[in-house]
């Protein structure tokens, strides 16, 4: 059985020279290889991407929800920024 397909694809032009450099280069054996590696790295992103929602950004959401309180206006937010970066830990440039 056949574990892979032949598929014909479209690239803007300066995708395909990126394609190309990177076998000229020798980090890819082809440019089949480099097009699989940028899917393979896309759906590990999107994974983790996912699990990002799922356990922080849907439970944050949840804890607002129950109790509204627990939330903060975006001038707090700068507010805690700009003393967080002016504390000795971050110093002045």
């Amino acid at each position: 059985m056949r574990t892979t397909q032949q598929l014909s694809i479209s690239l803007p032009n300066d995708l395909v020279e990126e394609v190309k450099a990177r076998v000229r280069a020798g980090e890819y054996a082809s440019d089949s290889e480099v097009i699989r590696e940028g899917l393979r790295t896309l759906l590990a992103r999107d994974r983790e991407v996912d699990a990002w929602l799922h356990q922080q950004v849907g439970p944050a959401y949840d804890a607002l929800k129950a109790d509204p309180e627990l939330a903060v206006t975006a001038e707090q937010v700068r507010a805690r920024l700009a003393a967080n970066l002016s504390s000795p830990r971050y110093p002045a440039r």
